[in-house]
This record gives C-alpha cells, structure tokens and sequence, in this order.
C-alpha cells in the first residue's frame, strides 16, 4: 500500500509540473526553426520547455517563464518579422499572469 502511494505522489508531482494550454495561430508562425500554419494548436509548457502540437507533429522551444501582476484576459501571441517570417518570441496565456518569452 505504502508503494502505491509513493507511485501516485510521484505521478501527481509530474502532472503539476506541465501546464496545457490551447493556442490559436492566425498565421504562418516560426517557432524553434520550424512553421507551424495558421490553426489550433495544444500548448505544453514544462519548467523551461513549452511543447506546441497538433495532431501528430509538434515542435519544441526553450522558453523563460515570467510571472506578471494581472491576469491577461485573452491569449495572445507577439512576433518579430524577419525576411517575411514571423517568429513567436512570446506568448500570454489568457486567464493567467504567465508569460512565456521564446529564447533567440
């Protein structure tokens, strides 16, 4: 018994590590080198590693996690433009205080 509540501790503390979110991209968006097309996507963010999938492909980017003083109302994605691409360098999870601010 003593075992089986270790292995369900253990479970829940890696369940309350990652957060997932649902993203909306309204347009080609380049994130770690790779575009993902305009869509929904599932949002995993992990310590300092965020998951972005859909179906069966995904891309994953080191982020730094910042913390505000309000929540954001809605999600909302900002880019820098490059040679016609645009790169997330952050995103602000709606209905939280979290942003997370893509590494370069």
């Amino acid at each position: 018994m003593k075992k089986l509540t270790v292995l369900f501790a253990c479970f829940a503390l890696a369940m309350a590590s990652a957060a997932t979110h649902s993203i909306t991209l309204f347009q080609p968006s380049m994130v770690n080198g790779t575009e993902l097309k305009p869509g929904d996507y599932k949002l995993e963010v992990n310590d300092s590693k965020v998951v972005i999938s859909k179906g069966k492909s995904s891309v994953e980017a080191s982020v730094k996690v910042q913390s505000g003083e309000e929540k954001f109302n809605a999600t909302t994605v900002r880019y820098s433009a490059a040679e016609g691409k645009y790169k997330v360098q952050e995103i602000r999870l709606g209905g939280t205080k979290t942003t997370l601010v893509f590494a370069n």
